[in-house]
């Protein structure tokens, strides 16, 4: 793939997983970037701390190893010591639509080597999760009510358990923003698309985490929780990592998407 002026290429990468993950990440985000000839990645971090939460140190061998921007999730907060941290101007974010007062922020604007920006957001969805402000209206605030309008390309990482929910931001932010990518359950869909106004849209671009696993976890660690519904404590999986990824291209005058490609690597970690 070759990039046009006109065009940036964006890779949004899937759920990292803990060790396995993060390792897959390092490991091949360099030769991604040369591959897909990406201006801007993306990973959501919320599972890089054993599988749970994350932390400084954590997000800063993503952010020293060719990932530009994390995004998270309900899980950000399982690890205290990334509270400070998300304040601290990194790029590092966590859901928009928690209150003001909680620690970190939700979007930023990221720069191109040419100066130009790329917005990108985090959100969350409330069905089967924490009840949070309404992402919908959250988006709306941030779109239509700030003092300046956002740069044309516009990246939402939509963390969200429903697909009807992912499905109706999709539809709701068409036109607005260049993409809405959804994170959270692990499991890729195949619903990769570009809705008619131009946005690019996938359900759940799914995890990078153990493949021989569920949703990236033992099933040493699963399995009795199904049989026995006591409750257990999960642990990472080993193996070979499942890479999922999206890489979107959308014009820097309109941010209009022209392509939304699905990524997937098996990965020796």
């Amino acid at each position: 793939m070759t990039s046009g002026a006109a065009g940036v290429r964006c890779m949004v990468i899937g759920d990292v997983i803990g060790k396995p993950g993060r390792q897959a990440v390092v490991s091949t985000v360099s030769d991604l970037r040369a591959e897909f000839d990406l201006d801007l990645v993306i990973a959501n971090g919320e599972n890089l701390a054993a599988g749970a939460g994350l932390t400084p140190s954590l997000a800063e061998e993503l952010l020293a190893n060719g990932v530009d921007v994390i995004t998270s999730g309900n899980h950000v907060w399982d690890k205290r010591e990334v509270y400070e941290y998300l304040d601290s101007g990194r790029p590092v974010l966590r859901p928009m639509n928690y209150p003001d007062d909680a620690p970190g922020r939700g979007w930023l604007l990221h720069p191109l080597p040419d100066g130009e920006q790329v917005a990108v957001v985090n959100v969350m969805g409330r069905v089967f999760m924490n009840q949070l402000d309404s992402p919908f209206a959250a988006m709306d605030g941030l779109l239509d009510g700030g003092a300046e309008p956002l740069p044309p390309i516009r990246i939402v990482d939509f963390h969200c358990e429903i697909t009807s929910e992912k499905n109706a931001m999709g539809w709701y932010l068409d036109g607005r923003v260049s993409a809405v990518v959804g994170t959270h359950t692990h499991v890729p869909t195949a619903d990769a698309k570009l809705l008619p106004k131009g946005t690019a849209y996938i359900s759940d671009v799914g995890m990078t985490g153990p493949r021989d696993s569920v949703i990236g976890f033992s099933l040493e660690t699963v399995l009795p929780r199904f049989l026995t519904h006591l409750p257990t404590r999960f642990a990472v999986a080993d193996g070979p990592v499942s890479l999922n990824a999206v890489v979107i291209e959308a014009d820097r005058a309109s941010g209009r998407a022209s392509a939304i490609t699905q990524v997937q690597r098996l990965i020796e970690v």
